[in-house]
Formats: structure tokens, sequence, C-alpha cells
């Protein structure tokens, strides 16, 4: 590890940031009324989507960068009127290459290229990145072990050796990821290789046009404008709700169409919540196409009217807008669903306080509950296009799941002393709980504890592909689409996979790869605040 001093001040932004946006969510839900009343609170009319969906550009904002020669990262405090009028601090990673300036921006790479970047730490407080879902070494994928100091500097350099695939990158300190990622300090990673630009070509998509990137966060602000996030003692077991919810930054977006084929590549980047994803027409669902999961494209297209994405996880859809006439609006939602967030007690009922020290989001006055239901981006069809292109019937080829001879290794999640667990361990950053030889294939079984709430598992470093479901919700079954109990955002390659109470998940997991020596990568719960109450563990992959 490379520590460079520098002078901070130099650094410190006084003017506005180039960002801006319009608009507040209206309307607000409570999760009892949201499960009986799968609309609730919804608005669907364009007066109440007045702000254009932010866009990837070729600078700026959300643009999109060309990795193709070193650069410099620098995690700063900025101000930003995410809310229209009222600038207000905000955390962001400002990014120069060859004289051009992005803010968050789309990093853009070709399988087997070096990224070469340095990140310099504006900050108050310890930093460092963690570049989710490629495959790198330690030192390299952001243990806390190699966090930088207020006034420091890191160096990275690694080759990207993953298949195409929408990956993303964020912070990872000890304690402060999910502060630090809330308040803006999270981007895109789009991985290129021979089949992606195939598929771009088959089907006339161009990124930031036809193939948009959509990040969807749930934020909490004050009367100024200003993010907020103080979670109380409960909020630190539950996981930090918001009650507006963006879109690439955006708040109550539009975005207007044509009568064609769009490709969306959606990242959960909240800290806490669960979408169910699905598209409507005046109100009627609209089957759309899973193309791809956290680790790329899947073997072909699979039709879904809906899907579940916790946070952390990446799905990749399909929409066909053929159909569609001039003046129709389609509706991106997440649709009402139960949370599960006091499973185990009053008998599964979720009501106030139970015994898992009230779950129940809809507990609380003035917030969107977690599983309410949400009208997220308005699609506007806007004109008529001249489009032939059809969907590839084969998009990928998807290497079969090598088989494990070990006995399949468990982890238990639950909750104790209001501290979610990982096999009765909580983080310790010199405590390695589990020992794994490089080149072995595993089989993990992933059980939740009857009486918790939803996990999404996360594990740096290591590509994993989803075997089975079993003890899964009743709500599951509508979304389930093979004999395994998968459903469409469980396929393909993955680095995050979402437990439910009372669910065993089974994992194959492959630990092979080039770096020398030990390394030493996390698995953790990606609610960003479970993370930072401990609900991590060390996994050593053995040389």
């Amino acid at each position: 590890m490379k520590m460079i001093d520098f002078n901070r001040r130099k650094f410190l932004i006084t003017g506005a940031a180039v960002l801006g946006a319009a608009g507040v969510v209206a309307g607000v839900g409570w999760w009892y009324r949201a499960r009986r009343a799968p609309h609730a609170g919804m608005e669907t009319g364009a007066a109440a989507f007045p702000n254009a969906l932010r866009l990837p550009g070729t600078s700026g904002v959300l643009g999109v960068m060309d990795v193709a020669a070193p650069f410099t990262m620098l995690a700063k405090p900025v101000q930003h009127a995410i809310l229209e009028g009222k600038p207000a601090p905000v955390l962001a990673y400002q990014v120069e290459q060859d004289g051009k300036t992005w803010v968050n921006p789309v990093f853009r790479v070709r399988t087997g290229a070096t990224l070469q970047a340095k990140l310099s730490n504006a900050l108050d407080e310890n930093t460092i990145i963690h570049w989710h879902g490629l495959k790198v070494d330690a030192r390299n994928d952001a243990h806390p072990l190699y966090e930088i100091g207020a006034g420091t500097a890191y160096d990275y350099q690694f080759p990207v050796p993953n298949r195409a695939g929408t990956y993303w990158y964020h912070p990872h300190p000890d304690k402060l990821t999910s502060k630090q990622a809330y308040l803006g300090l999270a981007g895109f990673f789009i991985v290129e290789d021979d089949e992606e630009l195939a598929l771009q070509k088959a089907l006339d998509l161009k990124l930031g046009a036809t193939d948009i990137p959509l990040v969807i966060q749930d934020k909490k602000f004050d009367e100024q404008g200003r993010l907020l996030y103080a979670p109380n003692e409960e909020e630190k077991v539950n996981g930090y709700i918001g009650d507006t919810v963006l879109v690439n930054l955006t708040p109550r977006p539009h975005f207007n169409a044509a009568t064609r084929i769009y490709r969306f590549r959606i990242l959960n980047g909240s800290n806490a919540r669960i979408y169910r994803l699905g598209f409507a027409q005046g109100g009627r669902p609209l089957e759309y196409q899973v193309i791809g999961t956290d680790g790329g494209l899947l073997d072909r297209p699979y039709p879904v009217k809906e899907a579940f994405l916790a946070p952390g996880e990446r799905l990749d859809v399909l929409l066909d807008l053929r159909a569609a006439a001039v003046g129709d609006a389609v509706m991106l939602q997440s649709l009402a669903f139960d949370p599960m967030h006091a499973e185990g007690s009053m008998a599964g009922m979720a009501m106030d306080h139970g015994a898992m020290g009230g779950m129940d989001h809809g507990a609380q006055p003035g917030m969107l509950a977690d599983g309410a239901a949400i009208d997220l981006l308005r699609i506007n069809v806007a004109s008529k296009a001249a489009y032939e292109p059809r969907v590839p019937p084969k998009l990928s080829t998807l290497a079969p799941v090598k088989s494990a001879v070990a006995k399949a290794r468990e982890f238990v999640l639950d909750l104790k002393d209001r501290r979610w667990r990982i096999n009765g361990e909580v983080f310790e950053m010199n405590k390695t709980p589990v020992t794994v030889q490089r080149g072995v294939n595993e089989i993990w079984e992933v059980r939740n504890d009857k009486a918790s709430m939803p996990h999404p598992m996360h594990l740096h470093g290591v590509p994993f592909r989803v075997l089975g479901r079993s003890g899964s919700p009743q709500q599951l079954k509508s979304v389930i689409v093979n004999e395994q109990g998968l459903t469409a955002t469980d396929l393909g390659w993955k680095d995050t996979v979402l437990v439910w109470p009372g669910e065993t998940v089974r994992l194959a997991v492959d630990f092979s790869h080039p770096y020398p020596g030990d390394q030493i990568y996390l698995f953790h719960c990606h609610n960003l605040e479970h993370e930072d109450q401990g609900m991590m563990i060390n996994i050593k992959v053995q040389a």
C-alpha cells in the first residue's frame, strides 16, 4: 500500500457543483396499506414526473469515461441541488483524465484492459474504493485494512479479467461504508467484450441513448434539501430507509422514448431498500426480458413480468416498445410486497414492535415503507421509429458449474443482542473465521434464520453461481423460473444474492484466481447498515 500526503485545502470545493435536478417524490406509503392496495400512493400522470431523467453523456455527472489511460479520482464534498433550488452538501468522486473531468462517471472498460488510478482522499475521514463484482486481488479489492486517511492517496493497478457486465464502485472503509455511499460516493463500471459488442450491434444499442444505466436510490432530505443520514438504533438493525426515491440522481423522472427496444442496466444502489421491479402500461403489467445479472449476459433472454432486486444487485433488461403508440406511457415500478422485516415475531405479522425489536418500517409515520408500491420512472413514448432488429435467441455461453466434492460449507444468518451475525461471528479486522484453498470449488449453503429479515449477501473478489433455493416465502413463487426455485435475478454469474427469512440458498463458489500469496476477501450483507454494524467476515483464500 502506497500512501501519499498532499495539501487537502486545494481540493475543497467552494462553488456549486455541476449537478442539477428538480422536484420531490410525492406521497408516502404505509407498509400495511401497501400490502392491501398494490398501487397505494402511486401517481402516474405526466405532471407527477416533471424531471428529465439524467442520462450518461461524454463528461460531467454520470458521463461515460473510456478507461484508456491512467486517471485520478478525488473523493470530496461538493454542493449539489438534488432538489430544485436547494444546493446542499453531498460527497462525490471527481475524476480527471487527459484534461477532461467527470463526476461519479460511468467507467467503460474492455475485458483484459488494465486499470491504473490514484484515489486521493479530500474527506475528513478514512475511505477506500471497492470495485464491486470485479475479480481482483485483495490489495485492489478495498478491504478496510487498506483504507486511507484524510489527506492521503492510494494507487490502484489491476487487469480487468471479468466478462462483459454491469459492475459498480463505492467506498468500503470500516464502519463508514453506509454513510459515504448514502451521501453520494458510487458509480457504474461497465465491462465490454466481443459477445457484448455483438449484442449492441444486433439490437442497435448505444450507451446513454438506448442502452441506459439506471441507479435507484432512496433518500431522506430536510427542508433545506440536505441529505439526512443519522440512523437510530432501530435503523441500524433494520436498515436505513428513505422517503424519496431517485433514479440517476433525479427525483420523479421521465424519459422520452421511441417505438423500439431499449436496454436498461438497473442497479439497486440503495442502502437497504429492496425493489420488486415491473413495467406497466395503463395499470397492465408488461412482459420484459432479463438478459443479464451481476456478472454479465445470460445464455438467453428470460421473459418475466416482475423481479426482486436487492441492494448491490444488478439486472440487465430489454423493454420492447414497438407495439406502443405515440402518446402512450409506460411506468417502471416497484410493486408492493411483504418486506418480511419481522419474521418470527408475533407470528410473522410484522405489527408494531415484536420480538425482533421493531422490524416494521410501517410503524413510523412519514416514511415510504420498504415493500410499498412506488412509481420509479415514467417512460413517454414520444416518437415512431423504423426498427427491425429482433432479440437474438442466444446471448452468451455460460460454462457449466464445476462440481464440488467436499461437504457443503454452511453459513447461518441470525440476530443476537441487536447485531446481525454470520455463523455467530461479527466482524473483527484481523480475525479469519473461514479459510479455503485457491483453485477449489465449494458448495455454500447460506441459511437465514426464520426469526429474521431479508439479507443480500455479497462475496468480494470471487464469483459464484446460485444452484437452488429452499424454504422460500410464498411471494417468490410468482418469480421462480426453474425447478431449482431460482428467480431470473439468480441466473448467470453472481456476486450478491438475496436470502429471505427461513430460506436456504445453495451457491457454487469458484476460488480459482491467478494472484500470488494468500488473499483476504469479505463476505457480508449488502444492507449497508448491517455491514457497518458487523455482519461481515473475512474469507482467506490460501495459496
